[in-house]
């Protein structure tokens, strides 16, 4: 994973400290901040492959920048939200239907569990390849409109 780069975020640095020994031993350069507007600037500024962040941020929300990020860079950068806070399905599904983000984790959380997913997420760039050539052209509009009308003209 060497030349890696996430973004943690986290107005606690005592979780920012423990998420960053988490991939320590992985070549991944860790980068960090304390607010949503100070992670957005370094998400600018030094574009990481993934952040991961708390929901609740003072100066711009979690699921705010979430959105942000994720607007930006057409879902190419995974968002990974880490929360204390904000607790239960409810939150979660939000988060990834609305916000974009690629996963939701509740703290406590499984470590091995997250850092797996991380991995995951950049050891192909947070994109999701698919093999195109085993998806079936579909059919073109018109014929089927004309299949259908022919259908219903028999009954």
């Amino acid at each position: 994973m060497a030349g890696k780069k996430i973004l943690i975020v986290d107005y606690d640095t005592k979780s920012i400290d423990s998420l960053s020994k988490l991939f320590a031993d992985h070549k991944i350069e860790v980068m960090t901040a304390m607010d949503g507007v100070e992670a957005y600037e370094k998400f600018k500024a030094d574009e990481p492959d993934l952040v991961l962040l708390e929901a609740m941020l003072p100066r711009m929300h979690g699921f705010d920048l979430a959105q942000k990020i994720t607007h930006d860079t057409k879902g190419r950068v995974p968002v990974i939200i880490v929360t204390a806070v904000y607790k239960g399905h409810q939150y979660r599904n939000e988060a990834l239907r609305t916000f974009g983000v690629s996963d939701y984790f509740e703290k406590p959380f499984d470590q091995d569990k997250l850092l797996n997913r991380v991995l995951n997420l950049i050891g192909r760039g947070g994109e999701v390849e698919e093999d195109i050539s085993e998806i079936p052209e579909l059919p073109d509009p018109d014929s089927v409109i004309e299949t259908l009308t022919e259908m219903l003209k028999k009954k």
